[in-house]
């Protein structure tokens, strides 16, 4: 193991407070991502929902042009 112990790990010498400060935000900016990601893929099913019910209720509706005809 390269480190004698939990605390050498942690404090990485003196660069423990970069190396865990950029995992950190690593994290944050991927766990950021995934969650915006759901989101929009949230609001576009819905778009798509809403878009799919109202094409049906067209399409079932009667068509004033054959009405004439």
């Amino acid at each position: 193991m390269a480190f004698e112990s939990l605390a050498e790990l942690v404090s990485m010498g003196s660069h423990g407070p970069y190396v865990w400060t950029a995992w950190g935000a690593t994290l944050g900016f991927l766990l950021l991502s995934v969650i915006l990601v759901r989101g929009e893929s949230r609001g576009v099913r819905r778009t798509l929902r809403r878009r799919l019910r109202r094409d049906a209720a067209v399409a079932s509706s009667p068509s004033e042009d054959q009405d004439e005809g």
